[in-house]
């Protein structure tokens, strides 16, 4: 073997670890983990605080929690408390009749369609009656 191959055999065993070094980091760095970069994952993060939690709608509030006291006491306390809560806030009013038969559906489920219909009131017309039948 010549000098000037032994002088390129020892460049090239010096040289090509630190080349194979760089070049495995450099793709184990660029490889998308999870299926997203690091890059996008931090911005899509970034962008999910700056965004304000969606408020719900108050005739779906109102609705969540006559259905949990429905659960709680009884489909009367319930309904009593959707006709003054349509008595306070007219804008409920359009949204009273849907409630009414929600309740209805719930109260069915919970107590039988002859035990629910018991409950019945004149709120909201005849749709907490109409969900007892719809569901029994």
């Amino acid at each position: 073997m010549t000098h000037s191959a032994r002088r390129i055999g020892r460049s090239l065993a010096l040289v090509l670890p630190v080349v194979l070094v760089l070049s495995g980091t450099l793709a184990v760095s660029a490889v998308p983990w999870a299926g997203q970069d690091s890059a996008t994952q931090l911005t899509a993060a970034a962008k999910d605080v700056s965004v304000p939690a969606k408020s719900r709608a108050p005739q779906d509030v109102l609705r969540d929690q006559l259905l949990a006291e429905l659960q709680a006491k009884d489909p009367g306390t319930a309904l009593t408390r959707l006709q003054r809560e349509v008595e306070n806030r007219p804008s409920l009013a359009q949204h009273c009749m849907s409630i009414a038969r929600d309740l209805g559906r719930a109260a069915v489920q919970r107590y039988g369609p002859a035990r629910a219909q018991s409950f019945s009131r004149p709120v909201c017309d005849t749709s907490y009656a109409t969900g007892v039948m719809r569901a029994g």
